[in-house]
Parts: structure tokens; C-alpha cells; sequence
């Protein structure tokens, strides 16, 4: 989301000067490749790139053929091919060993629904969304839909792109359902089409009980990240706007009134980080049965034990679903010892976390790094 948040300025500030933009949207990859399909980059007619589409190679090339689109006014699909290894023939440095398809659209300032303007609904929705990007590989077809869709949970809106007659509930449902990206393909009108079924989520909510020294670098790396922030503390000169400038909320409260107004969901993880025991079990208390993905917890795991037997006496159950989701001690095993390199083990381990991933080294990884990146056909009258 953060770099869908930094397109997104990035337009707002071509606009106000007058300038071009297209769009870069990665929608195919086959093979290796060090971006995935959903990856954005937005490209200015004064040759300003935001965002990225690999891992620096093709972007000069995209700005090459974006200036093109701009000046034509008409989508393309560029198609980069390095599966036999000679990057000569392709004029980049992919070092991928793979086949990688960008969509690159014009963005019309004056249409209502362009592809940055859906962005901006995107990011402005606080719950999972679906965005359809439909492309062809025909180089015959005249005009290419592009960014056609935005799907919310009870709302659709579609371009005037958006093939007529064409329907992807079906696809957007499994989506919703799956929290995966896909690809489908289709035929219609006597041409092949091609589909990114993307599921997007919502910035990531970081909520930190404690204002303490060690809680500014974790915000630091956080806020680096594009995560929304929010520090909570019953200690007013520690929980203050000057100490923490890139968080969005700064909260002093008690225990029982802490959680008060914080909206939470699967998109949010929280770090007790106090260093006061009572309000770390207080928050705890209400933090354990809450829809979130991950409670950090700072300090030993005795201290998390005897959170947990306390809670035992009072009556509390806590079924073993839920402690799946507490960390404490807080953080993967780096051997971090400064609050700097513990900070960086939190957010790493939150990162694994909300990916579902083990944490481990890369190269202990069998097979390739991301997941193969499914597709299907679907019927034409879908």
C-alpha cells in the first residue's frame, strides 16, 4: 500500500504542474522475476519515476516506451523475455531468467475513474479490495482495457474501459474468499484477453503500548514502511507528538481507557512495550480476544507465563487458537541487542507474520523464493 500511497502524491504533484503520467503495472510473470504481478510504477513526461516494476533494470526502458504511450495516447503491453539468459538481445539487465509482461496506461486527467484515480479509492478504503487489470498479448487488438475494475465488499466500480457484457463476480468472490492474487484468461469478440484478479490489502495498523526511548526506532522503520501508527502510554511527557513526528496518533490514557476510539482488524498487530508489568497484563486483557494478527510482547517469557497464569486465575480462558498469534519474547532470533536491531527483528518477524512465512534464511528455501502466481481459463460468456 505504501507504494500505491506514493503514486498516488506522486500524480497529485503532476497535475498540479501540468505534466503527463503514465502507468506501469506488472501483470504477468512467468519464471523468475523481482517484482510480482500488482507491482505500480508511475512515470511523468519530465522523466520522474515513483514506484518500481523490477529491480531497477527495466525502469528505463518503461520510461522509453511510457513517453511513447503518453504521446499516443493509447495502453500497450510490453513484454521482456530473458529466459535464455542473453539480456543482450533484450537491451536491459534482467538477470532473471524469466518473462516478465508491463502494462503501460496514459492516465486522462479529465476521466472520471482513470487508473490513479481508483488507486485513490483503493487507498482510501480501511478493509481488503480487488482490482481488476485486463490486457491482451493480440497486437492487433486496437485499444487495450487496462485498470477496468475496483471491487469493494458491497461496491463496484468499473471504467469505461471495462469490456461491456464482461463479469468477474465469480473471480472476485474467490479473491475476497482466498486473500490471493490470480490471473485469468479468456476469449471474447474473437480476441484473447488476459486478466490480474489482485487482492489488495490495507496498510498495515501498528499499534505500540509504550513511549518509551526504545519505541522510536521501531516507529521509524515502521513509518518507512508506509504502516499507520499510533503510540499509546499513561505517561504524558513520554507519549507527545514531539517525540513521535511520524506517528499519526499519540495517546495518553489509562489502561481501561486505551483501546478507546482504535479500530482494529486483520491488518492490525500490536507491541506491548511498556516496561510496566500492570499495564502491559491490562492491555493484554483486552488485546487476546480481538481480531488481530499478532501481540508482540517485550521482555522474557516468563513474563508472558505469568501474564498467562494470572489470566488463568481470573477466570480468563484462552484457547490455543489465539495464543498462536502472541510473540513474546518480542522479535526473530538475530542476536539483536540494541533497541535499533531489536526493533528491526520485530518488524521482521511482523512481516512473517501477516506473510505466513517462517522467518528462516532464503537459501534454506527449496524452490523459488515467492509462490508460483496461478492462472486459468474461464468460459467467454462469463
Amino acid at each position: 500500500m505504501k507504494e500505491i500511497k506514493d503514486i498516488i502524491r506522486a500524480y497529485d504533484k503532476a497535475v498540479e504542474k501540468g505534466l503527463q503520467a503514465a502507468l506501469a503495472t506488472v501483470v504477468s510473470v512467468e519464471g523468475s522475476s523481482y517484482r510480482r504481478p500488482g507491482a505500480r510504477m508511475l512515470i511523468t513526461e519530465d522523466g520522474q519515476l515513483t514506484g518500481a516494476i523490477s529491480g531497477g533494470c527495466l525502469e528505463g526502458d518503461a520510461l522509453r516506451k511510457a513517453l511513447y504511450v503518453m504521446n499516443e495516447q493509447r495502453p500497450m503491453v510490453v513484454t521482456y523475455d530473458t529466459t535464455d539468459e542473453d539480456d543482450a538481445k533484450v537491451g536491459v539487465g534482467l538477470g532473471c531468467n524469466g518473462i516478465i509482461r508491463i502494462l503501460i496506461e496514459p492516465i486522462v486527467h479529465s476521466a472520471a475513474n482513470h487508473p490513479v484515480a481508483l488507486l485513490k479509492k483503493l487507498a482510501e478504503h480501511a478493509a481488503n479490495a480487488v482490482m481488476v487489470t485486463i490486457f491482451s498479448f493480440d497486437k492487433t487488438l486496437h485499444q487495450q482495457p487496462g485498470t477496468s475494475l475496483l471491487a469493494f465488499d458491497n461496491e463496484l466500480i468499473t471504467t469505461e474501459s471495462f469490456p461491456a457484457g464482461k463479469n468477474f463476480s465469480t473471480e472476485i468472490t474467490q479473491a475476497f474468499n482466498t486473500e490471493q492474487s490470480f490471473s485469468v484468461s479468456y476469449v471474447q469478440e474473437g480476441h484473447e484477453y488476459a486478466a490480474l484478479i489482485e487482492l489488495v490489502k490495507p496498510s498495515v495498523s501498528l499499534v505500540i503500548f509504550g513511549a518509551g526511548n526504545d519505541a522510536m526506532p521501531l516507529v521509524s522503520i515502521a513509518a518507512v514502511l508506509g504502516w499507520n501508527l499510533t503510540i499509546i502510554d499513561g505517561r504524558r511527557n513520554y507519549a507527545t507528538p514531539q517525540r513521535f513526528p511520524h506517528v499519526h496518533e499519540v495517546k495518553v490514557a489509562k489502561p481501561v481507557d486505551a483501546l478507546t476510539g482504535i479500530s482494529f482488524s486483520k491488518q492490525t498487530v500490536c507491541v506491548l512495550m511498556t516496561h510496566n508489568y500492570n499495564y502491559d497484563l491490562a492491555i493484554f486483557r483486552q488485546l487476546i480476544h480481538l481480531p488481530i494478527a499478532y501481540i508482540g510482547l517485550l521482555g522474557p517469557k516468563k513474563r508472558l507465563d505469568r501474564m498467562l497464569d494470572e489470566c488463568k486465575e481470573e477466570g480468563m480462558v484462552i484457547e490455543e487458537e489465539l495464543l498462536q498469534k502472541v510473540f513474546g519474547p518480542v522479535g526473530l532470533d538475530i542476536g539483536a541487542e540494541t533497541s535499533e536491531e531489536i526493533a528491526i527483528s520485530i518488524i521482521a518477524e511482523i512481516k512473517s507474520v501477516l506473510n505466513n512465512r517462517s522467518g528462516a534464511s532464503l537459501r534454506e528455501k527449496p524452490g523459488s523464493i515467492h509462490p508460483p502466481f496461478h492462472s486459468r481459463q474461464i468460459s467467454s460468456k462469463s
